[in-house]
């Protein structure tokens, strides 16, 4: 049997041409932007993950006859090839919103100032319980402490959409400025949200939004991951973990849900844009997370010379994912998945088959909330789609990740594990 480093060369030689128009489709892109842009660095020159794919609220003045007059003057031939490169995956919301960063999110001293002396309340009304949950909250109760907020009610759905219509009833009789929840189902949650939205009160959800509701009229705004940040960090994660060389197997989840839909299509669009010497041999749809284990099973048993796997999310997917090649005594298999949790990171920092993690800012998304509440005591417009950065996590930084991502210390067993 070859090794995975022949196997890689043989890989390479077969692939060395359509490598080699890849790479002349992408400079002719890259020179048609430089174009346009000017002496403006880019992300995508290096093929890392931007920290966010979000635009700023306000576009940059730009002369836009002259711009039309240079790319006339360019050869016909270079347009038709431009308009055959990939393009980097971009964010956008459940309905198509354009993704704003969460930087752009900021109130002046006078507003801060006049929210302060509001006197205001507001409600946190969760759909579950956890460590993302508890960074989230956190940065939410932060933030409505700077603003003189009185936060009056937490609660816990266990994702029960019956128990979180309960919650909003049980909070409503405290009359509440803000809520800040994520909604679970856009029916349920469009009825359950509904009093809130007939008292005025300032909703703003994370991820979700209820079916039918109207932004600015029902809701103040959205807020969650960069999706497809999400998604070319874990990319990058794994190409450069196989040196940019291998097969792999791709675990989506199999479901309408944007969030996860577009995380997962920014990973694969990303792979075979930027690593042309990485192939997907394998794709999987994953409905039900119980069932990662039997999946990657199965996708070892096809293909047994695979070097790494996606799994979607991290409890659950990439645990299975995790069971079966420990099973299989797969030890050299690279994987990569999405969220912090206990159990991929004790693996990432003991060397097994962890090899990154796709992080998002989840105390900064309860901070954006919260201001994003007081925009709309203030009346002042908010987007209707907001994100925050993604972090790449590896071994060497996930400290400072959890810091950053979860504004904690990670869990006792990885400080362990590290020699903390």
């Amino acid at each position: 049997m070859r090794t995975k480093s022949e196997r890689h060369t043989t890989k390479s030689r077969v692939r060395a041409p359509r490598r080699l128009l890849l790479l002349c489709l992408l400079a002719v892109f890259a020179l048609l932007a430089a174009s346009c842009t000017g002496d403006t660095d880019s992300d995508a020159d290096s093929g890392d993950a931007p920290a966010s794919t979000a635009a700023a609220t306000t576009a940059p003045a730009a002369d836009d006859d002259m711009a039309d007059d240079d790319m006339a003057d360019d050869d016909m031939a270079d347009d038709d090839m431009a308009d055959d490169a990939p393009t980097a995956p971009v964010t956008q919301g459940p309905g198509g919103e354009e993704a704003v960063a969460s930087s752009e999110i900021t109130l002046s001293d006078d507003e801060i100032a006049q929210v302060q002396a509001g006197g205001y309340t507001a409600a946190l009304l969760w759909h579950t319980a956890g460590a993302f949950t508890d960074a989230v909250s956190q940065g939410a109760r932060d933030a409505f402490a700077e603003l003189g907020i009185e936060v009056i009610a937490e609660t816990n759905a266990s994702f029960d959409a019956a128990q979180q219509a309960n919650d909003v009833e049980t909070v409503m009789a405290q009359n509440p400025d803000i809520i800040i929840s994520l909604a679970i189902g856009p029916d349920a949650g469009a009825a359950a949200f509904r009093p809130a939205v007939e008292a005025g009160v300032q909703l703003v959800f994370l991820s979700n939004v209820p079916q039918g509701y109207v932004h600015g009229e029902d809701y103040v705004g959205i807020v969650t991951d960069d999706l497809a940040a999400m998604g070319i960090t874990a990319a990058n994660l794994l190409g450069e973990a196989l040196g940019g060389e291998g097969e792999v197997g791709f675990i989506f989840h199999d479901a309408a849900y944007y969030v996860t839909n577009q995380r997962d299509q920014a990973f694969k669009s990303w792979i075979e844009i930027n690593y042309p010497g990485i192939e997907i041999v394998a794709e999987q749809g994953l409905a039900d997370p119980a069932a990662a284990e039997e999946i990657a099973a199965a996708l070892l048993t096809r293909h047994p010379d695979l070097d790494g796997i996606y799994a979607p999310w991290s409890a659950g997917p990439a645990d299975g994912v995790l069971a079966a090649l420990r099973a299989a005594g797969a030890s050299d298999v690279a994987v990569v998945t999405m969220d912090l949790d206990t159990n991929v990171s004790l693996d990432l920092v003991e060397g097994g088959n962890i090899v990154g993690i796709a992080a998002d800012e989840a105390y900064n998304l309860g901070r954006t909330m919260a201001f994003e509440g007081a925009y709309g005591l203030l009346g002042k417009a908010a987007p209707a789609f907001v994100v925050v950065p993604a972090i790449g996590v590896t071994a060497d930084n996930i400290v400072d990740a959890y810091r950053q991502s979860l504004a904690a210390e990670p869990p006792k067993e990885v400080l362990d594990a590290l020699g903390n």
